[in-house]
């Protein structure tokens, strides 16, 4: 799918793939464009996890390329293009981890 634009879409569940890993994620989640510096990106906030899965996705996120797959119930609202990753961090508001990247052809 190309790029979403720049609001907001929330779901409740995301199918997040990087490397060998891929992960399922259930809770309140949040995917939206953002601008940075003149280029596009992608930020997925995802609920504070349990502490090995927050690891698991944190190191699979290192240097690699990721793609997501963003659900409301059983609706896929969004699928990523294969992303390069640009941060990882954590929410200073609410803990969720938020993952930035932007599609391979734009980094």
């Amino acid at each position: 799918m190309d790029f979403p634009g720049y609001s907001p879409m929330r779901g409740d569940k995301v199918q997040f793939t990087a490397g060998l890993l891929s992960v399922s994620v259930t809770g309140a989640i949040t995917s939206v464009g953002i601008l940075r510096d003149g280029a596009a990106s992608m930020e997925l906030a995802l609920p504070d996890v349990d502490p090995q899965q927050r690891r698991d996705l944190e190191q699979a996120c290192r240097d690699r390329q990721y793609q997501y797959e963003l659900f409301d119930g059983d609706r896929r609202l969004y699928l990523s293009p294969w992303l390069t990753l640009h941060e990882v961090r954590r929410s200073e508001t609410d803990g969720a981890l938020v993952i930035t990247g932007a599609p391979r052809s734009a980094s």
